[in-house]
């Protein structure tokens, strides 16, 4: 009987962990935008809803800095790499170098591809000057 605990345990965790998130992430987006909804019918003045809505809204202004990923990245996989030297065994290492050289691809990537605003107003500059 305990033979057959351990996979069923398994599976379950596998399934409750996404439909709980999903379930968690449904019921805050929920209560943010009633909570928006009861604010924005007191305010008259357009202004302060546009405000409002600004301090609720999560998403990223700036985009994404793939340098900074990179890096973090091929740390990331120096430290799996010697964690691997040091005590587990050559798995280890090999998984480090492959993070490690995912970590340079994105570093390459960031600056292969420009990701902000004034990076790409030089990049066109620079192009049409040629």
């Amino acid at each position: 009987m305990e033979e057959i605990l351990i996979p069923l345990a398994g599976i379950s965790v596998g399934i409750i962990v996404p439909l709980s998130v999903f379930f968690w992430q449904y019921h805050e987006t929920k209560h943010k935008n009633e909570t928006i909804l009861e604010i924005s019918k007191t305010l008259d003045d357009p202004a302060k809803l546009e405000r409002l809505l600004a301090i609720f809204d999560e998403r990223k202004q700036e985009p994404v800095d793939y340098r900074r990923g990179g890096l973090i990245t091929l740390f990331v996989g120096v430290g799996i790499y010697f964690l691997g030297f040091v005590s587990f065994g050559s798995f280890f290492e090999g998984i480090g170098l492959l993070v490690f050289f995912i970590g340079i691809g994105t570093m390459a990537a960031g600056y292969i591809y420009p990701n902000t605003s004034e990076e790409i107003t030089k990049a066109v500059e620079e192009f049409e000057e040629k």
